[in-house]
């Protein structure tokens, strides 16, 4: 395996850097040794392939070599100062900065994508580089999601397409972004991906003809007036193809251009002149050109694009544009964004992504999750349109977007003293949507009037929110903590509560700190200016003060029903010695769907004539159980140890091989465990998952065993059933 990466790199960095990978390489290998991958494969084969990604990105030795460590720290025992020591603080930081991204624990999925949106963001600010090891790591994952379970499958493809395939798009790296998109399109939606792959097989020899034809003629012509080209034929990709199909609610025989054809060429003149000579070749089709070399796009990508009209009436694009601009365009900031030693990385490229520094802006005054990712995933799927101002200047703002945006992309104190706008010299509304190429001039008051709240349901632009939002936070305060606590009050009130027992105490504190506030009044401020909904806020106002007192609140409900099950029903011993809220000998049950044994830790749910259901807090099921009646909920713990046994389920993963069974047998039968059940079915890829039922008697034990069977050859994942 080393030998393959040896092969791509030989010629591309000295023989000092080529050691010095080979020494990264070996140390991953034998960090992740007794690692195997889902498919079978040996774990180092996924930093492998992420440090071969690098490389094709044209990323540095350091970049590499962070490639290959970047799952040591998270998922071995080596520590961040072993790979400082080995390797130096730069390969460290790297790895410890990829690590980061994903370690933390979360009330919900939406709490959980959003920090780790904001961690990126942050280690975007800190080394972009971070950024490119995480999205060559997310590639090489979904090139071998076909091993994860279909839910999983789903699961990490709808993320890729939300998340990280829009993220490589505003880096520039379109190579990276095509694929991602096509491969998460594979998992999202099989049929209509198995469906396009088939119908555009069907007519690939034929358009490839077609292509070939104008390829020729193109150089042909380009040859005649002396421009030295490199001309190709690309097909588009599925899911844009897909996309164009859904968004203009045609069939795929009413999309004629499925094929881009590409011209590289020397020199920005070049550029235009081969434009001239495909115009008088081809017929350009009106309103269908775009120079983003003259108005690059907000992640350096520049290139001419036309489409022209091809033999036999079939409309073909046209790309062009240099050799430089070709490698900016597959590898975006990868291609600018180099590390030599002994120079000092300039952060003019952090100048050039502009929605950077406006998320990041923008993300410090977003506190609740779900419109923070609303926004974000608005920022980066949001299309650009290109205007000017009276000197020249191209400004980029996202589609749709209003003079009011683009007075505040000008300046702060523009947006806010804004009173109308001119678009190429007439007087338009302020909720005027603006359009490429047209030139704004905004008309200003003397004084600086402040700006209308209506604007923020109007603007499109999360940098214009925010400094919409601050100037009413700041001007007016105390109009909106008025204003804001008599919202809250009444939406609590509508919610059956008041508002003053809720906001109180830990409660209170648990809250603000949810919202990064740190008094309640400007919670209220941000109520009142619209920053936050008071339904949203409410919401959380009740969970916590449930959670802090349905114990006491519920206590006699719970004393009352256990009492009337026991009645019922012959009292059962509660040997394991489950304590409720202080007291013990209560009628408890396991929950079969977790199977909780001493050493987890556990939760109780008040059930109807059957006692107390004893749960482990990670349970699958708690979820709906807790949103059904968080006032069943019941803090319960494991009291004196009475002996007996516990069932406990486990899941194996493994190669289907002879002998497995035998061994996993022999393994449980030298441990501290007893065998009560065992079966096992074969899955894809001649792999096979074996559901084994353990009489265990502690936490430890189980650990024990399931640590000895991860040992056995062939063995792939151990994990316990959570549902």
């Amino acid at each position: 395996m080393l030998e393959d990466l040896m092969i791509k790199i030989k010629y591309s960095f000295t023989e000092k850097e080529i050691e010095f990978i080979k020494k990264a390489y070996n140390f991953a290998c034998n960090a992740h040794k007794e690692q195997k991958r889902i498919s079978g494969e040996p774990y180092i084969t996924h930093p492998e392939e992420v440090a071969i990604i690098l490389f094709e990105m044209g990323m540095d030795v350091n970049t590499m070599i962070a490639g290959l460590m970047h799952d040591v720290v998270e998922d071995t025992q080596y520590t961040y100062e072993d790979v400082a020591k080995e390797f130096g603080n730069e390969v460290a930081d790297l790895v410890n900065g990829v690590t980061k991204l994903g370690k933390i624990e979360y009330k919900t999925k939406e709490e959980q994508q959003a920090d780790n949106v904001r961690k990126m963001l942050l280690a975007m600010t800190k080394d972009i580089r971070v950024i490119l090891i995480k999205l060559a790591d997310r590639l090489h994952n979904m090139r071998t999601l076909r091993f994860m379970p279909v839910e999983k499958q789903k699961e990490k493809a709808q993320e890729t397409l939300d998340i990280y395939a829009p993220l490589a798009h505003r880096l520039g790296i379109s190579k990276i972004k095509w694929e991602l998109e096509d491969l998460s399109f594979r998992y999202i939606n099989p049929n209509e991906y198995y469906f396009l792959v088939r119908k555009i097989a069907e007519k690939r020899a034929e358009r490839e003809e077609h292509i070939k034809e104008i390829i020729s003629n193109l150089q042909q012509n380009l040859k005649r007036s002396g421009i030295e080209s490199e001309i190709d034929g690309r097909p588009k990709h599925f899911y844009s193809i897909y996309k164009k199909m859904h968004n203009k609610n045609k069939n795929l025989d009413q999309i004629f251009d499925l094929t881009a054809v590409r011209i590289l060429v020397d020199t920005v003149k070049d550029c235009y002149a081969a434009l001239g000579i495909a115009h008088t070749v081809y017929k350009p089709i009106p309103g269908r050109f775009k120079d983003y070399i003259a108005m690059p796009k907000p992640n350096m990508y520049q290139s001419l694009h036309s489409t022209v009209m091809g033999v036999g009436g079939r409309p073909f694009e046209i790309q062009i544009r240099t050799y430089e601009m070709h490698k900016t365009a597959e590898y975006g900031i990868a291609a600018h964004w180099k590390y030599k030693e002994g120079v000092e990385n300039s952060n003019n490229m952090d100048l050039k992504l502009t929605w950077l520094r406006e998320m990041l802006d923008w993300q410090k005054e977003t506190t609740d999750p779900e419109e923070f990712m609303q926004g974000f995933k608005i920022d980066l799927f949001s299309d650009e349109v290109f205007v000017f101002t009276p000197k020249g200047k191209v400004i980029s703002l996202p589609n749709k977007a209003t003079p009011v945006d683009f007075a505040y992309k000008i300046h702060t104190d523009i947006g806010h003293r804004c009173i109308g706008a001119k678009v190429n010299g007439k007087m338009v509304p302020l909720d005027y949507e603006l359009k490429t190429g047209e030139i704004i001039e905004v008309l200003t008051s003397t004084t600086p009037k402040g700006p209308n709240l209506d604007w923020l349901s109007m603007v499109k632009s999360n940098q214009a929110k925010s400094k919409i939002r601050a100037w009413f936070k700041k001007e007016d305060k105390e109009e909106n903590i008025t204003k804001g606590k008599d919202i809250l009050e009444k939406e609590t009130k509508k919610q059956g509560y008041n508002f003053g027992e809720l906001a109180k105490g830990e409660v209170l504190e648990t809250v603000l700190k949810r919202y990064n506030m740190s008094s309640i009044e400007d919670m209220f401020a941000a109520v009142g200016i619209g920053a936050l909904a008071a339904s949203a806020v409410v919401l959380r106002f009740r969970e916590q003060y449930l959670k802090k007192n349905k114990p006491e609140l519920n206590w006699n409900e719970v004393r009352d029903q256990i009492n009337k099950s026991n009645k019922q029903k012959k009292k059962k011993s509660s040997s394991p010695g489950i304590i409720v809220k202080g007291e013990d000998n209560l009628l408890v049950r396991f929950a079969k769907c977790c199977n909780p044994v001493p050493g987890d830790n556990i939760i109780g749910y008040i059930t109807k004539g059957r006692g107390i259901s004893i749960h482990r807090t990670d349970c699958e099921n708690m979820e709906q159980l807790v949103e059904e009646d968080p006032t069943k909920i019941v803090e319960v713990s494991w009291g004196k140890p009475k002996g007996g046994e516990y069932i406990s389920e486990l899941e194996v993963i493994a190669e289907n091989t002879d002998g497995l069974l035998a061994d996993i047998m022999l393994t449980i039968n030298g441990s501290k465990t007893n065998l009560y059940a065992v079966n096992a079915k074969p899955i894809r890829n001649d792999s096979v998952v074996v559901n084994i039922k353990l009489k265990i008697s502690n936490i430890e034990d189980l650990k024990s065993v399931m640590k000895d069977i991860r040992k056995l050859k062939g063995v792939l994942e151990v994990y316990r059933t959570k549902k």
